[in-house]
């Protein structure tokens, strides 16, 4: 079982910068890739970014390419999303997801309850 817990979340402005964090629970953190999804209203979730459990792979949902960062600290059970140049159609709840490295929510089994972001333009 892993518990996840997001923070970071909040008020920026277009261009700014925003990192996220979420901190899991569990001796067993590393065997596990992480994702952030995220929703925004009246939409469905949707994949941002994807780290596999060894570091060496990551995947990024094209509209955040390049603004984008996904890093995991398996000595901290934490991992990151770093958002730099964040538009308005980033205003989403975020939630991070440990499972099956992959893009589609259905591979991940825990999820954390999310961290609202709401970027102004």
């Amino acid at each position: 079982q892993v518990q996840l817990v997001e923070s970071g979340g909040g008020l920026v402005q277009a261009g700014g910068s925003l990192r996220l964090s979420c901190a899991a629970s569990g001796r067993t953190f590393r065997n596990y890739a992480l994702g952030w999804f995220r929703q925004a209203p009246g939409k469905e979730r949707e994949f941002v970014a994807t780290i596999s459990q060894s570091d060496d792979l990551s995947n990024y949902a094209d509209p955040v390419k390049g603004r984008i960062t996904i890093s995991r600290d398996n000595a901290k059970n934490k991992v990151y999303l770093q958002m730099n140049s964040p538009k308005p159609a980033d205003t989403a709840d975020n939630y991070c997801a440990a499972g099956s490295y992959g893009t589609r929510s259905r591979t991940y089994w825990y999820w954390g309850q999310g961290t609202q972001v709401t970027v102004s333009s």
